[in-house]
């Protein structure tokens, strides 16, 4: 059997309560062909239980966004890699608009422009500036979805494994190989970490954080300041 042209590798933790909907969401993408590998930090709730229940193939590593998306990425046997959050939603045609943006190599990587769903108008504001950013700069989040063909995720040797900004790292090391796709078409995220803390105070804090990364501050350190 060939191998599918999309793997979709997911970190989760303890994400039981709205893991259902993403998986639901997925559904027509795993019909397709495409193939789905849950990387588990060690969930304590039903989250396990739930992938295994959407035909999704279950990883288990050391708690970590780097260390499960790499463990996870280890299982992928697709061409395309996607590293999707947990409560994250794929635009109907992302599967198409990803192959069709790596097909001619120029670019080996890329992310979706973003929209926040969330109580908070200003989430609509945070979102275009995320996505006008990250054209700007090449830089891309993994709110974004991001995505790369096998040999990038290889030759880069995978998401930096530290507690913070590893995202940002890798975004970093992948532009050495290319510019980002950055395709227009949007994913649809929680905007519940900046509903919790606070969205000018999550917003402010977290370009205090990349300033700090720019200047050289172990991610060690800005893991305790995010915390």
């Amino acid at each position: 059997m060939a191998a599918p042209a999309l793997s979709i590798v997911m970190p989760v933790l303890n994400e039981a309560d709205g893991l259902d909907a993403v998986l639901q969401a997925l559904a027509p993408l795993l019909a397709q062909g495409a193939e789905l590998i849950v990387a588990d930090g060690g969930s304590l709730d039903g989250t396990v239980v739930h992938a295994q229940a959407a035909a999704a193939r279950v990883v288990h590593a050391p708690r970590g966004r780097a260390l499960q998306m790499n463990a996870g990425a280890q299982h992928a046997s697709g061409d395309v890699l996607l590293f999707l959050h947990a409560d994250t939603l794929l635009p109907p045609d992302a599967s198409t608009l990803m192959i069709r943006a790596l097909a001619s190599g120029a670019q080996v990587w890329g992310r979706f422009d973003v929209k926040i769903f969330g109580q908070p108008p200003l989430l609509r504001v945070v979102a275009a500036f995320m996505n006008l950013r990250s054209r700007w700069t090449g830089i891309a989040t993994g709110d974004q979805a991001m995505f790369m063909t096998r040999a990038a995720f290889a030759a880069v040797g995978g998401f930096p494994v530290q507690p913070l900004m590893e995202d940002i790292e890798m975004s970093a090391r992948l532009r050495r190989l290319s510019r980002p796709a950055c395709l227009r078409a949007k994913v649809l995220t929680s905007g519940r970490r900046w509903e919790t803390r606070g969205t000018w105070r999550t917003v402010l804090l977290m370009w205090r954080l990349r300033f700090a990364y720019w200047r050289g501050v172990a991610p060690e350190r800005l893991a305790e300041l995010y915390k």
